[in-house]
């Protein structure tokens, strides 16, 4: 059975979506069989990874509408062993559409429930809200992984992400933090360095030891949809993910 991760954080530009990509394809580097589930409407994980849907590519919203089984919606990636679950923007109607589905918190969980065989890690990529399909990506989680900047404001609104975690495990009871990532810290600014710990004096041992830092290169490998380490491998932010994912694997042998 696999174990099924939601990246997620509700407040955006945080590097959601990027670690979602990067840290998936460095554990699918070091030989696990992983999945990416683009629970985005804005589909940014896809593009990412090099694939977006036409009109008649089955997508994530067919899938939990009942349309498409969901291993016909799945497509590869050129990491041989990361394949992906596609979205775009599509799964905007979704919230709408949900909203008057009995158990509608537990769609998603029964999507996936037959793709829990096929993988060692499913990554979910959630959307920057705490709507309805952030919570059936909750719903359907064996843990969260929330991404934090290492910027002004980085805990703003991680109080109310908890508070939604909490409420969750009441449907979910096995749902747990998989952990914390430092995202885009610039370890030359004071700022930087007294964000990073402040996060770490709130969530202590929940912190990965791995930071990723602000650089160039992680932001150019989407616009040519390859995970870092196939754009640039030698890049500090490569490193940073194939380090987050060495640790990642180690909490989870």
């Amino acid at each position: 059975m696999s174990k099924i991760i939601a990246v997620t954080n509700q407040k955006g530009g945080v590097g959601k979506t990027t670690t979602s990509i990067n840290l998936a394809a460095c554990v699918a580097a070091a030989g696990k069989r992983v999945l990416v589930v683009d629970a985005d409407p804005q589909g940014n994980a896809s593009s990412g990874l090099g694939f977006k849907p036409q009109k008649d590519t089955p997508t994530v919203y067919e899938v939990i509408a009942g349309e498409v089984e969901p291993e016909k919606a799945i497509v590869a990636t050129q990491e041989p062993s990361l394949f992906l679950l596609p979205s775009d923007i599509r799964l905007a109607g979704a919230e709408i559409e949900l909203a008057s589905i009995d158990d509608r918190e537990q769609i998603f969980a029964s999507a996936l429930q037959p793709l829990r065989s096929k993988y060692d890690f499913i990554f979910i990529d959630c959307p920057p809200s705490l709507g309805l399909i952030t919570i059936n990506t909750l719903c359907a989680a064996d843990s969260v992984l929330i991404p934090i900047q290492c910027e002004y404001y980085a805990l703003e609104g991680v109080s109310a992400l908890m508070g939604t975690i909490q409420k969750v495990q009441k449907i979910n009871r096995s749902l747990s933090i998989e952990g914390i990532v430092l995202t885009m810290l610039d370890a030359r600014t004071n700022l930087g360095i007294q964000v990073a710990k402040e996060v770490r004096r709130f969530f202590k041992t929940r912190v990965y030891t791995t930071a990723i830092p602000r650089n160039v290169r992680l932001g150019e490998a989407p616009s040519h949809g390859l995970p870092i380490h196939l754009y640039d491998q030698r890049s500090l932010g490569a490193q940073s993910y194939e380090q987050l994912a060495a640790e990642f694997l180690k909490a989870n042998s």
